[in-house]
């Protein structure tokens, strides 16, 4: 009886340190929880440029900001809703930790341009942090249904470009009557037809046929005498 004494003195102040250091463990996990930021409960409504009746909702996960945009059409008989999801770390910001929710309303103010607000800005930059980096924002995460996000139109300039005339080549007809040479076929020299030439007489025989006429006939018949004699000589 005696050791068992002794055992169960010795035990006491072992229990009783286990169950203070029990206890020292769960206050501080109650301590840490109430120490996690709270996101209000009520949520930010808003609509869409097509009616769409939308809320904003609010949490933490970790070290980020999660926020949760849902929507649905105002069909009655084929409305339906969708939802998408953002997340950031917008406490690096000075002003959102002044003011968180009113971070969450600037980013309303973009939603509701929308006609469908998850198929907008992959990265929304609320006026009162947008000289923060991409991280201090709010990023797209993911959406459902899954949608695809708008491409980015064209600029300006480029759609009031005028279109370039198109440009139409000539097509060479074949002129009737006149054959086509190919490119095998050779050109026909033109052959240059020789000139006739007439000789005429040289001054030796004119010379002769007037001394003859002024010799045998009349000065009045020097010309007749000169054909005469001429055209017996020719």
């Amino acid at each position: 009886m005696r050791s068992r004494m002794k055992v169960m003195m010795l035990l006491l102040p072992l229990v009783a340190f286990v169950c203070v250091s029990n206890a020292l463990s769960s206050d501080s996990s109650n301590d840490s929880k109430k120490q996690q930021p709270n996101i209000w409960d009520d949520t930010i409504r808003f609509n869409t440029k097509t009616k769409d009746s939308c809320t904003m909702a609010v949490s933490v996960a970790g070290n980020f900001t999660r926020v949760r945009v849902s929507c649905r059409t105002p069909s009655q008989t084929t409305g339906r809703s969708y939802y998408c999801d953002f997340q950031g770390k917008p406490t690096q910001c000075r002003a959102y930790n002044n003011n968180p929710r009113h971070y969450f309303t600037q980013m309303m103010w973009e939603l509701r341009k929308l006609k469908n607000s998850c198929q907008g800005a992959k990265i929304y930059r609320p006026h009162m942090c947008r000289k923060y980096s991409d991280e201090a924002q709010m990023t797209f995460l993911n959406s459902w249904p899954k949608t695809s996000a708008p491409k980015p139109s064209k600029p300006v300039q480029e759609q009031n470009k005028p279109a370039e005339p198109t440009q139409i080549k000539p097509t060479m007809k074949p002129q009737k009557g006149k054959p086509q040479l190919g490119k095998g076929s050779q050109s026909k020299k033109s052959t240059i037809k020789p000139v006739k030439t007439t000789t005429l007489p040289t001054e030796e025989p004119e010379s002769k046929v007037s001394r003859l006429a002024t010799e045998y006939c009349w000065k009045s018949f020097h010309g007749l005498c000169s054909y005469v004699i001429g055209w017996f000589q020719n």
